[in-house]
C-alpha cells in the first residue's frame, strides 16, 4: 500500500504545478482515482498526459503498491 501523501509527492516533483486529488477505490490502498490538473498538459493528447503521470508514478506502479489506477487529467480552467 502506498501512501496518498507519496503519490501526491511524486506527482509534484514531475508536475510542479499539479493541483492533484486521491481517492481509494476499495480501502486497501492499491485501487486508485486520481484527477490531475496541470497547466504543463496544455497542448498535449491525452495519452501524452497520463504517460507523463504514469511515469511520475513508475516505482509505484512497477511495485504494485499501485494495482489499479483510474486517471483524469485536464488543464486549468
Amino acid at each position: 500500500m502506498v501512501k496518498p501523501e507519496d503519490i501526491n509527492a511524486a506527482i509534484l516533483r514531475a508536475l510542479p504545478d499539479a493541483k492533484v486529488s486521491i481517492q481509494d477505490l476499495n480501502g486497501g490502498g492499491d485501487h486508485l482515482q486520481v484527477d490531475v490538473i496541470s497547466s504543463e498538459f496544455a497542448g498535449l493528447s491525452l495519452v501524452r498526459q497520463h504517460q507523463l503521470v504514469y511515469g511520475a508514478l513508475k516505482n509505484e506502479l512497477a511495485s504494485e503498491a499501485i494495482h489499479a489506477l483510474a486517471l483524469n487529467t485536464s488543464t486549468p480552467n
